[in-house]
Order: C-alpha cells, then structure tokens, then sequence
C-alpha cells in the first residue's frame, strides 16, 4: 500500500513536471469553499490593466499618443489614445483612451522613475523589514527616514514612512487620507484633463465602463481618481485595479471606500516594499492608515524545479494578516516588476519626456509649462517616419 501511494505521488509530480513545460503554473486562491472572492478578480484583465500601467511609463510621447511603442502591443493592442495630460510642476502624468476590447475607458497613471532610487530604497526596505521583527512602539521612535536623499522617489517617498494622517477627506467624517497623495490628483491638472477626457470620450463612443489603473505613486492617485468619478461625477461601473499601491487613507476612510467604489483591486507582488507604506501601526487603530479592500497577494511557491505562482484573493478587511502584510521582509525588485511586466521608466530623464515637433498641433499648453495633448477619439493614428521624429527634452 505504501509503495503504491509514493508511486502515485511520483505519477503526480511527473505529470505536472510534463504539462509546465518549463512555464510558471497559474494557481488561483479564493479561500474557503463558498467563499465569493474569484467574482472579484479577473486574471486575464490583470494581465491586460498591468500592460497599461506599464506603457504609461514610455517617455517618448509621440510614441505613446500614437500607441505605436514597444509596450503597447500585446493584449493592448488597437487602443487609442483621446488625451495625455503632462503636469511639469508637479512630475505627474497620466492618459485617457478608449479600449474596444473591453468596452471601456481606460486612464492609466504614472508612477515614480523608481529606477533613480533604488540606495535610497533600499535602505527603507531593511528598515521596514526591521521594525517588522521589533515591537510597533519601539520602531515609531527612530526618524530614519529623514536621514535619506530628500529627492528620492521623487520627493515624495522619502516622507512615506513617517508622513501622518494629514487632511480630512471632503464629505466623509472621521476619514483621513495623506495630503500629498490627494493633492497629486485633485489640486493639479491632471483631475481637469482626465474630466475632460472622459467627457470626449463619452461623446463619441456613448457609455462605457471606466477602468483605472497606475502603478506605484499612480496606483494612489488612481485611486482617488476612481472615488472623484463615483462621488463628484456621479459615475457608474468605475473599475479600479492597481499594483504595488501604497496606503492612501486611515481605516475609516478604507471603509467608505469599499462602500463606494466595491469594484477596486490592489494587486501586491510578493515582497513588494510600497505597499507596506506608510506603515500599519495595530498598536494605533484609530490612528494608523489603513488599506482599503480588496488585496490580490502574487506569491511564488516552488516544488524541485516547478514554481507555482499563486494568486491569492484576500480577505476584505485591506489588511488580511495572511496576505502581502505576512512577509517579514521586503523587496525592491518585487515592486519594479508584476506578472513578468516591467513597471519602471523605459530611460533615465528625471521626470523628462521626448516629444515630436509634429505633436504641437495637438497640444495645449499652460503658462506654467503643463500641456495636453489631444486628439478626436476614433481619428487615424498619426504616421511619423522615424527620420521626421526630431526630438526635444522637457525636463525639471
């Protein structure tokens, strides 16, 4: 009997050994038998939304508008650009267009050139995995964070881990968010152009779902861009899938959210240090932020030489203790990196962009430097021939 079970056991593995043919095997985690987390998360449309918060990071913009750069084939194929909005001042950008396959407006936010900072990272991540081992109260007595370059992550993660609840959400009592987050999307032009976007859109293709993605510093911003839709604009069926997201918000306001806007996915690659920022103190309830629902934990589980990435649906309190926040230590190339998709700038510019002279037609700029570019949705996609495309640098 027990020779015939290990025999079996063998078949098992040489079975699974034949079919993976050298690949990742896919498993997918919802938890207890009922349980309804798999109508939450779609791996195919993760697959295609990370493909988006990828391109966003093209620097090239006459490539990007035109869709025509080496990260906008694949399941992105055939999208069509309606606006790109460039804030200058603020190192902030973001796109709006229009997704046939899908039936939807797709926006997609940049995040940080996280590239340029991987020391200052680095060092963070240790001391995040540190304090992880210690007790809470004894890690909220070091100010480490300020000892880092103050331009790392583009200004704003070197404040990420000890920056407070700062700004009382509009309209909703008790919610907290972090004010440089919130200001990123609605006190710059980026909250104006996609409104504006949206509202082109609309006009030429009737209604259609909103899907919001970003990866990083984006995946905030997306996120409260997702709630301005539903709150101020009254808008239905908005979609919200983000990767490696930090916390935006205290507990309060990750309940309002999952109220508002029940359609929101973060999706957390394994040891991915941002989400785990700014921390989540259980020592100070009231006081710590807080994510809001729901996780999809990416994590790799190996058996010999197969490896079975597991794509666990969590719980819906934002903070299942079995997910992403179960790690002891962190990582900086599990953020740079989702479902094999490099999420990073393509170049080193500094918050610099390239961009066609031919583009100026299509662009709208402020005094203040921010510009739009813009076209009518379902027009041709503009033909440049490479020897045409004399370039020129917008950097801060």
């Amino acid at each position: 009997m027990e020779g015939k079970r290990w025999f079996l056991v063998g078949m098992l593995i040489a079975l699974l050994a034949s079919t993976s043919c050298g690949r990742e095997l896919k498993i997918r985690e919802y938890g207890d038998e009922g349980d309804d987390r798999s109508l939450v998360y779609n791996h195919t449309l993760a697959m295609t939304l990370v493909e988006y918060a990828s391109a966003v990071y093209v620097s090239d913009m006459t490539e990007l508008f035109t869709w025509t750069c080496s990260r906008c084939n694949g399941l992105t194929k055939g999208f069509q650009v309606v606006e790109l909005i460039f804030d200058v001042q603020h190192c902030l950008e973001a796109y709006v267009g229009v997704a046939q396959d899908l039936n939807a407006i797709v926006i997609a936010f940049r995040g940080t050139q996280e590239h340029r900072h991987v020391s200052s990272i680095y060092w963070l991540s240790v001391f995040v995995s540190f304090c992880k081992l210690l007790d809470e109260r004894l890690c909220v007595l070091f100010n480490f964070v300020g000892e880092l370059d103050p331009c790392s992550l583009q200004n704003w993660i070197s404040d990420l881990f000890w920056k407070q609840l700062d700004l009382d959400y509009p309209g909703m009592p008790d919610a907290m968010v972090h004010h440089g987050f919130y200001s990123a999307y609605h006190n710059t032009t980026i909250r104006s152009g996609i409104l504006n976007a949206i509202k082109k859109a609309k006009q030429y293709y009737g209604k259609l779902d909103i899907m919001l993605t970003g990866h990083s510093m984006g995946g905030a911003i997306a996120a409260f861009c997702a709630l301005d839709l539903v709150v101020n604009c009254e808008a239905e069926n908005v979609q919200l899938m983000t990767f490696g997201q930090p916390r935006v918000g205290n507990a309060v306001f990750a309940t309002y959210y999952k109220e508002l806007v029940p359609n929101a996915i973060r999706v957390v690659n394994e040891r991915d240090i941002v989400p785990h920022l700014p921390p989540y103190y259980s020592i100070f309830p009231t006081k710590t932020y807080h994510h809001f629902s729901r996780e999809v934990w990416l994590y790799n589980l190996g058996l010999g030489s197969l490896v079975y990435t597991v794509e666990k649906v969590c719980d819906d309190s934002g903070e299942d203790p079995t997910c992403s926040r179960s790690v002891l230590w962190t990582s900086i190339s599990d953020h740079l990196s989702y479902y094999g998709v490099d999420l990073c700038g393509d170049v080193d510019l500094s918050c610099g962009i390239v961009m066609a002279p031919a583009l100026k037609e299509f662009s709208t700029t402020d005094l203040k430097g921010n510009f739009v570019l813009s076209r009518v949705p379902a027009s041709s996609i503009l033909k440049m021939k490479t020897e045409e495309t004399v370039t020129r640098n917008h950097s801060l």
